[in-house]
């Protein structure tokens, strides 16, 4: 399996979809899909044509977390290469976190390890009640690290505590009841229903203000509420205001009518 088919990319009506593609691995992570995938969020950060990313996984989990074959090899690496290896996942996580478009990860299976770091790292996560969730490292002598400033954010630090050294398994509902999952689908079917009514509900939206809207949790997100952080947020959205974009989207509000990148249906 080429690079390119281990994690596939397909972009359609301003939506790209990409899929971690080693079913049979049950899409657990090495070396050479978090390359594509760093590779991959590069790209996508560049492409002014694409609104929204969806993560999946083929097959029957969403992902298994790091690749047994993979963690082998890493055992007898040196500090430096363990070092090494770690901050390339680091890095490609960080991209993945900071990702300008609006991400959103599907669910199905397990999400173990890794595979939560994935999910921690996006905006909307839909979940199958059934899912699979873990924070697994313990179990094998290891801890969560290049993962924690993620899960941190997504289920907060008391649950965090709990997870991170328990290493227990737990499901789809107990995912939504923590606030980890956004939307829980009660059939696997329904994940796709759920999406798609997002992918509808954001069609409506400024595509430079949706951006501009993640920046601000990006940018703002724990920062002490400064008088340097109340004059960037006057001049963000004076900026914005002055822009075509909101000019648009205000007379079409006025007008009773759909703003001009508005999608029907």
């Amino acid at each position: 399996m080429t690079e390119q088919e281990i994690v596939l990319l397909d972009i359609k009506d301003a939506v790209a979809t990409v899929t971690l593609n080693r079913p049979d691995r049950h899409n657990a992570f090495d070396d050479v899909m978090i390359a594509r995938l760093s590779a991959l969020w590069d790209e996508l950060a560049a492409r002014d044509d694409v609104g929204v990313v969806v993560l999946k996984g083929n097959g029957k989990s969403f992902s298994a977390g790091a690749d047994l074959n993979w963690m082998k090899r890493a055992a007898d690496y040196s500090w430096e290469q363990n070092h090494e290896d770690a901050l390339k996942l680091a890095h490609m996580l960080r991209k993945l976190y900071e990702l300008p478009q609006l991400m959103v990860a599907c669910v199905f299976g397990a999400a173990m390890g890794g595979g939560m770091g994935l999910v921690s790292c996006c905006d909307i996560v839909i979940a199958d009640k059934d899912a699979k969730f873990a924070l697994s490292e313990v179990k094998l002598g290891l801890i969560p690290a290049t993962i924690a400033p993620y899960v941190l954010r997504a289920m907060g630090e008391r649950h965090a505590r709990r997870y991170f050294q328990t290493g227990e398994r737990f499901d789809g509902e107990t995912a939504y009841k923590i606030g980890f999952v956004h939307e829980l689908a009660e059939r696997p079917e329904d994940v796709e229903y759920i999406l798609h009514k997002i992918l509808q509900d954001v069609s409506k939206n400024g595509p430079k203000a949706m951006r501009a809207a993640k920046a601000l949790c990006l940018d703002f997100g724990g920062r002490d509420l400064s008088e340097d952080i109340l004059k960037d947020s006057a001049n963000r959205i004076a900026e914005i205001r002055s822009g075509d974009e909101a000019k648009e989207g205000l007379s079409a509000f006025l007008d009773k009518r759909a703003a001009h990148w508005a999608k029907k249906g």
